[in-house]
């Protein structure tokens, strides 16, 4: 005797008469092959077009799969149903969890063996279900996915749960896997006891499910985020697409949601909707926090719609787009959604400043889509939002932190007529940050009094950087006195940083001793950085010994660390001749994760010539995650005449988050008089967050002579938000073109202001000397 389950005895049988051979599997049986089936057939959501694959929209994609507990469950089954044991599995959770595609991944190794898969699905699924479940045959699964719809049906139910019954214990038709998926209130009333006095209409579901149902988690735990995070690395988009933007471990449900999020974006009932999200959107991808109050929503979505549209507006037409926005998809996400956000609890202390105590909000506050944010961040990213945006900004919000980053953002974009506004109605909401801000504004305009009355201000509510900020101003202008004097207040205030400012005075002085108290005071005070400045100089000036020890101090008050430490110190062995010494310790700060000290000794190889060492150490550094090395690759493969490879080296080191390659790359297409070329891969630096490409690539144009082509692309730089340059990229110093060319600054649509005199507002006058407006 085998001594076997009656389930392999059968295997063991029909194996033996030939019967696992597909050609001779009962054809007369429901289904057809598992490989034949596409996971979409079998409701596996889609998680969005997969542009990184087949490079076409429209092609319905699946991200990595990441396996959860349950998968472990489902292993099980399905091995025991391999080995001929029939059985169930539900699998229960709420919409968009991933069970059918838990489900889907779970029977693949069933495919390789020849199993058939059956989704009773016409014309309904209760009657097909019922119709065929007795012809089911041996290896086969039978897909009951949205169970409710078999076990739930009011005249079907108890008999398709019975029939399933007898098919998973009828050894002559198995084995047989069943799975399923449920909700949980759908699970909840199918096992709960009945109530005796209403019957009992889930006896046979309720019996059939027993044992049998798995719950799956709304979230995913830490080991599933970080399975995700590996398959992410290894380059799916989807999932590196889904864990940027989710906050809170529903990875299956923004998956799921997002392709239908997009449609309801691009394919909105009434224009109205796609105008408020844009102008979410907008106010999202420009720093305002998540919840956005309705009213400004509204002013704001005006001139984001067509003269047309806009003359098709009823007077409800706020409500029934806001109604429209609020409608589900999967995943229980809407593509705006009211919300409310909960009351910050924090004890009173007297010093809080008050740009931090966030007031109620004003009237009922929206919040977008994860998906939809993320969305408008890389396609809107080129566009300046339109005046009815900034004035409703101006007009409707209130929290300081909001008018400050759209104050910057404007500012960033030129619009300084704006910027101001908006920083003017911070200061009076009680910013620091603002009232610092402004200082800096009335500094550079040459009213140094008003400047260091707002400065003063600002330090009196617990920001003494702006003093610092200030302190710099001067310096830069050539007044030492007047800045020592600041960085002295400042200091006074707390900041650490001026006495960091105060030491490389000091040095410049010759007041050697004094700059390195002053250093080690501001170490104390949290700025190790002052060491490493001053070690910096010391080095300069040529004391190597003097610098060494320095930065070995700066690394031992912890800052910024003993990696930046080792990079240092393989300079200066490099510069020393000890090549040797230098690289051990590049190395060893690589070992550490800081490929930069490999990319910083490649750079002193490459000045002194040795092209093959720099670029062996730049291919080091890069293997190490330096996205620095590559772009400097890329140079040099430019250089060689190697296009194709430098640009293939400056896209991947885009990747890894250094626009500046793509950067570069444009100017050297520019030299070479490739103007197509050079525009092209200065909007991709762009696009990775590094708009000065742009801006250099105007300013070789305007030295060129062609002004048009040049004030086109300063302003396309100008809305990029990206106005400030990179010096390495510079062959010379670099003028304010944006205040050459609009001194009044541009309004939102890009055409240049009209001459305008900004002022303080009535709370600001106060503060203020008599004079200064």
């Amino acid at each position: 005797m085998l001594k076997l389950p009656v389930g392999e005895l059968l295997e063991l049988r029909r194996t033996a008469a030939g019967e696992v051979d597909v050609a001779s599997t009962d054809a007369s049986g429901p289904g057809r092959p598992i490989g034949q089936w596409d996971p979409h057939e079998l409701e596996v959501h889609p998680a969005g077009p997969d542009k990184g694959s087949s490079g076409a929209d429209g092609v319905r994609a699946l991200s990595g799969y990441a396996r959860r507990e349950h998968d472990q469950v489902l292993a099980d089954a399905v091995t025991a149903a391999a080995a001929g044991r029939s059985g169930i599995v539900v699998l229960v959770g709420t919409s968009s969890t991933g069970k059918t595609r838990a489900l889907w991944e779970a029977v693949q190794p069933l495919a390789e063996k020849a199993w058939e898969l059956w989704h009773p699905f016409d014309p309904s699924r209760a009657e097909a279900a019922l119709e065929d479940l007795h012809r089911v045959g041996p290896r086969t699964v039978v897909w009951l996915n949205e169970a409710q719809h078999y076990l739930g049906d009011r005249k079907f139910g108890e008999r398709i749960a019975a029939a399933v019954h007898q098919l998973l214990l009828d050894e002559e038709r198995g084995p047989v896997l069943v799975l399923g998926t449920l909700w949980p209130e759908y699970a909840h009333d199918y096992l709960a006891l009945p109530d005796p006095s209403r019957g009992d209409p889930y006896s046979l579901v309720r019996e059939l499910l027993a044992g049998h149902t798995v719950n799956i988690p709304d979230t995913f735990d830490a080991a599933a985020l970080a399975a995700a995070t590996a398959l992410a690395e290894q380059g799916d988009t989807l999932l590196a697409d889904v864990l940027t933007r989710n906050r809170n471990g529903r990875i299956t449900q923004d998956l799921a949601g997002a392709p239908e999020l997009l449609r309801r974006y691009e394919q909105p009932r009434q224009a109205a909707s796609r105008a408020l999200l844009e102008a979410a959107m907008d106010a999202r991808r420009l720093g305002t926090g998540l919840h956005l109050p309705q009213a400004f929503l509204t002013a704001a979505a005006a001139d984001y719609l067509s003269d047309h549209d806009y003359d098709q507006l009823t007077d409800d037409w706020a409500e029934q787009a806001y109604a429209e926005l609020a409608e589900q998809v999967h995943g229980k996400q809407a593509p705006l959604r009211r919300t409310t956000p909960r009351p910050t609890r924090r004890p009173p202390i007297p010093t809080t400043d008050a740009s931090t105590i966030k007031p109620p909000p004003a009237g009922p506050v929206f919040r977008l889509a994860d998906y939809l944010e993320q969305h408008g961040r890389t396609t809107r990213r080129r566009l300046c939002p339109p005046a009815s945006f900034w004035h409703a900004a101006h007009t409707h919000l209130t929290h300081p932190d909001d008018l400050n980053h759209l104050a910057d953002a404007a500012g960033d974009r030129h619009r300084l007529q704006w910027s101001r506004y908006l920083l003017q109605r911070a200061g009076d909401r009680g910013s620091t940050k603002a009232l610092a801000h402004l200082a800096q504004i009335y500094e550079e305009a040459g009213d140094r009094d008003g400047a260091e009355a707002l400065a003063r201000q600002a330090a009196d509510h617990g920001d003494g950087h702006a003093l610092y900020r200030l302190a710099d101003m001067r310096k830069k202008a050539g007044d030492r006195d007047s800045a020592e004097d600041l960085y002295r207040q400042a200091a006074d205030h707390g900041d650490g940083h001026a006495l960091a400012r105060l030491a490389g005075l000091r040095e410049e002085a010759g007041d050697r001793d004094g700059a390195e108290a002053l250093a080690r005071q501001a170490a104390d005070h949290g700025d190790g950085h002052a060491l490493y400045r001053l070690a910096d100089m010391r080095k300069k000036a040529g004391d190597r010994n003097s610098a060494e020890d320095l930065y070995r101090q700066a690394a031992d008050h912890g800052a910024p660390s003993a990696l930046t430490r080792l990079a240092r110190l393989a300079g200066l062995r490099e510069e020393a001749g000890d090549r040797d010494g230098a690289e051990a310790l590049a190395r060893q700060a690589a070992d550490h994760d800081d490929g930069s000290a490999l990319a910083r000794l490649a750079d002193m190889r490459k000045e002194a010539g040795d092209r093959d060492s720099a670029e062996d150490l730049y291919r080091q550094a890069a293997h190490h995650g330096d996205g620095y090395a590559l772009a400097r690759l890329a140079d040099m493969r430019e250089k060689a005449g190697d296009r194709a490879g430098a640009e293939a080296l400056a896209r991947q080191a885009a990747d890894h988050d250094d626009g500046h390659a793509l950067a570069r790359l444009a100017l050297r297409r520019e030299e070479a008089g490739d103007r197509d070329g050079a525009e092209a891969l200065a909007r991709q630096a762009a696009d990775h967050g590094d708009g000065s490409a742009l801006y250099f690539l105007a300013w070789v144009r305007e030295v060129a002579g062609d002004r048009n082509s040049a004030e086109d692309l300063y302003r396309q730089a100008a809305d990029y938000g990206h106005r400030y340059t990179m010096a390495h990229l510079a062959p010379v110093w670099m003028p304010d073109t944006y205040n050459r060319l609009w001194p009044y600054g541009l309004d939102p649509d890009g055409t240049p202001t009209s001459p305008w005199q900004p002022s303080l507002s009535v709370d600001q006058r106060e503060h203020v000397p008599p004079g200064m407006v």
